[in-house]
């Protein structure tokens, strides 16, 4: 089942690189568009929305629909829209653009984590989620520093181009090597929301927006931080990006593993070091050396989260897993929106470029807090669905941490 987990690695490859790239290019695109780096960071905040709101949309339009076939269409779509980004002439084109490609992401990400999960043995479910998010990460490690590096050469708009090429690689590749046959539930849609109002379900999912908005409160602004306080020179910044996506390429990994292990204990974990770290960058980040260090563990921690969460959001949300996954990566880009928007306010009320790390940390601790409590609900009811709760879907309660 390789190849099929490979063909999803791919397009996650090139919407991880349309979705991050555009940070490393902030000051190109303000320049180029005649605008503030705040208002070209709500270019974040635009295609996180997107997502935010097109995931419910797709999940229903999509539901009864083929795996494959939906899948296909959402990595066409991501090519027209980063087509779009290309030619955009200004800057509420590229905006509208942006939202056109964010369309596909939730639920392509949501849909291929549950056909990743479906294709392996159960003991293997998120470590083959973590596999189809590897190609997110290698986005960070190869896609957006190339991208960067090309935009800064060639300009911004060049770097969609590539992008284009990487999204119709991608869909070829889901079209030659995806199986048709995929197992899919295509239940009530409406019984499915009503999944949705478990309390570990929205945990869960507070857990995304928090973890979100915590990266993309600092991460927004990683490159005029890195210019402007650390002093690194534009091909300096490329190098970090590209050592950023290393250390997140190795918590993606390290975040499955850990999820098959025993989840929340290490998601705790890690969101405790994740708020450690942040508040350490406060003080390294004038430091080449200890602030290139700090950025690279930060990648570790703030990707080991992303498979033991999508995870945690499966398994809760028994009978309704690709609606789940689907409004789950809706919560995670609700956070990317909150936290591009807390960073920009942050700054044009007076506060520095490192000071971002502070407010970052913050929110961690607040997903750390979420954490704690539905673990600790977790155990109150003696599993994930209360065995004395509405049994909306036939499953049985169970309670993997306990």
């Amino acid at each position: 089942m390789q190849l099929p987990l490979i063909a999803l690695a791919m397009a996650s490859f090139g919407i991880g690189t349309t979705e991050f790239v555009i940070m490393g290019l902030l000051p190109e695109v303000a320049a180029d568009l005649g605008i503030t780096i705040p208002a070209a960071g709500l270019l974040v905040t635009g295609y996180a929305m997107g997502v935010v709101i097109g995931a419910p949309i797709v999940a229903i339009i999509t539901n009864s629909l083929p795996r494959k076939a939906t899948l296909l269409g959402l990595a066409s779509t991501f090519v027209l829209g980063n087509l779009l980004c290309a030619i955009a002439p200004d800057y509420w084109t590229l905006m509208a653009a942006r939202v056109v490609t964010a369309f596909c992401h939730g639920a392509f990400f949501g849909i291929g984590a549950v056909v990743a999960a479906s294709l392996v043995p159960p003991t293997q479910r998120a470590s083959a989620i973590a596999l189809m998010f590897a190609g997110l990460t290698i986005a960070n490690v190869l896609g957006v520093p190339l991208g960067t590096a090309l935009g800064q050469a060639a300009g911004w708009r060049s770097t969609f181009w590539a992008v284009v090429v990487i999204g119709l690689i991608a869909v070829a590749g889901i079209a030659l090597w995806l199986p048709r046959a995929i197992p899919h539930q295509s239940g009530n849609i409406i019984r499915e929301f009503a999944v949705m109002k478990r309390p570990q379900v929205l945990l869960a999912m507070a857990m995304s927006v928090l973890s979100s908005a915590s990266l993309f409160t600092v991460f927004t602004y990683i490159a005029p931080l890195l210019r402007d306080v650390t002093g690194l020179t534009p091909h300096a910044v490329t190098v970090v990006l590209l050592l950023f996506g290393v250390g997140i390429t190795i918590g993606n990994i390290l975040g499955g593993r850990l999820a098959d292990w025993k989840l929340m204990p290490s998601l705790i974990g890690i969101f405790v070091g994740l708020a450690a770290v942040l508040a350490v960058l406060v003080f390294t980040s004038p430091f080449e050396a200890l602030a290139i260090a700090t950025v690279f563990v930060w990648g570790i921690l703030v990707f080991a989260v992303v498979a033991p969460i999508q995870t945690r959001v499966v398994d809760s949300a028994v009978g309704a897993p690709n609606l789940a996954s689907t409004l789950n990566q809706g919560a995670f880009n609700l956070g990317n929106a909150t936290g591009a928007w807390i960073g920009g306010a942050a700054l044009t009320f007076g506060l520095g470029y490192d000071d971002l790390a502070w407010v970052g940390a913050a929110i961690a601790v607040a997903a750390l807090g979420v954490a704690l409590a539905s673990q600790a609900l977790e155990r109150r009811d003696g599993g994930l669905v209360p065995a004395d709760g509405p049994d909306l879907t036939g499953g049985e309660a169970r309670c993997e941490n306990c």
